[in-house]
């Protein structure tokens, strides 16, 4: 199963400056607890912008640089590779971003697991629209903003309805 896992706004919007748009505790809580002891897919500016490996996963990293090189991560040359290795590892894959990634994915993918931000933030990076006739949503917790969430938003499961070819 390959999950891609996307936290984004009203417009679809998920970065700015190669940085996300908001800061959520409940929500990177959400995103440990789905991926934890799973590996991760994920491109070299999304790696950059996070720092570091993310614990108890095994971090794989999508990068055209030949003479790039980080300890503690798995870099490959292509999504197809990257698929390949993480299936030797574990059959539930995540895909985390970042916008060029998730385009190459989608197609691939048979879960969505999106974070909806109830805001409109200015961004340089956005996720496809979820098509409704391939996507079917299956399961949506909605949060109201606190003193730890700037914004509202909803946690929602998307599943393929329609299987490419």
């Amino acid at each position: 199963m390959i999950t891609i896992v996307v936290a984004m706004g009203l417009d679809n919007e998920i970065g700015a400056d190669n940085q996300l748009l908001w800061h959520l505790p409940t929500d990177l809580k959400h995103f440990k607890e789905l991926t934890s002891e799973h590996p991760i897919i994920m491109g070299r500016k999304t790696y950059e912008s996070i720092g570091k490996p993310l614990p108890n996963r095994t971090n794989i990293v999508v990068s055209r640089k030949k003479d790039w090189f980080e300890e503690g991560i798995l870099i490959v040359g292509s999504i197809k590779e990257a698929i390949k290795f993480a299936k030797k590892i574990n059959e539930d894959i995540f895909i985390i971003g970042g916008g060029n990634i998730y385009e190459q994915t989608l197609e691939l993918t048979d879960k969505l697991e999106v974070t909806l931000v109830k805001a409109n933030l200015k961004a340089d990076v956005f996720f496809p629209k979820i098509n409704a006739k391939i996507w079917e949503k299956r399961d949506e917790i909605c949060h109201e903003k606190d003193e730890k969430n700037e914004y509202d938003f909803c946690f929602q499961t998307y599943e393929r309805k329609i299987k490419l070819s």
